[in-house]
């Protein structure tokens, strides 16, 4: 629905990493136990704000809150739990594929001080060797995309050196010639 939607072609562009033998899926479950009661207002963190690296990821959970988003002003919203829907995220790579039409958003999960949570999520990320890079049939001119190629492999073994939350796309930015004067 992502490659027709974007006019994306072939179709399988983007599938076809995750299906390949070789891909870098995997199948995470987290658990998050009750919080004890919250101590003067202190946020209890289940998991970190971060966002995805792979292509996209796919979370289940049950019906108990947590998960927030993080908006463009840097405010945090909560997502209603549906413990009957899929939600997607757009990873990092996909973020880049598409020169940042689509965003990777930045998102956490805060322990429920009531019940706990339980979330299955499938991130689905490239083969090690795969190029990652705007896709030409979006950005046909180099010159115009916003990032620098590099490998699935190169991106994982960065994120891995960087804290949960660092902002870990910036290093494969391209430096804007065009800047302008304040």
């Amino acid at each position: 629905m992502v490659t027709e939607g974007l006019g994306i072609e072939p179709r399988d562009t983007l599938s076809k990493m995750v299906r390949d033998e070789k891909s870098d899926s995997c199948l995470r479950m987290n658990h998050y136990p009750t919080a004890e009661e919250e101590v003067e207002k202190m946020v209890k963190v289940g998991f970190g704000e971060h966002t995805d690296p792979q292509i996209i990821s796919v979370l289940r959970s049950n019906n108990t809150a947590g998960l927030q988003i993080c908006m463009k002003d840097g405010s945090w919203v909560a997502v209603p739990p549906d413990h009957s829907s899929f939600f997607i995220n757009v990873g990092d790579a996909l973020q880049v594929m598409t020169n940042g039409r689509f965003k990777s958003v930045k998102h956490r999960v805060l322990a429920d001080t009531r019940r706990s949570r339980v979330s299955m999520i499938y991130f689905g990320g490239p083969p090690l060797s795969q190029k990652i890079a705007p896709l030409p049939c979006l950005v046909p001119k180099q010159e115009d995309w916003l990032y620098k190629e590099f490998t699935w492999s190169q991106y994982k073994s960065s994120a891995y050196k960087s804290k949960l939350g660092d902002y870990r796309l910036g290093l494969f930015e391209k430096q804007s010639h065009h800047r302008s004067n304040v």
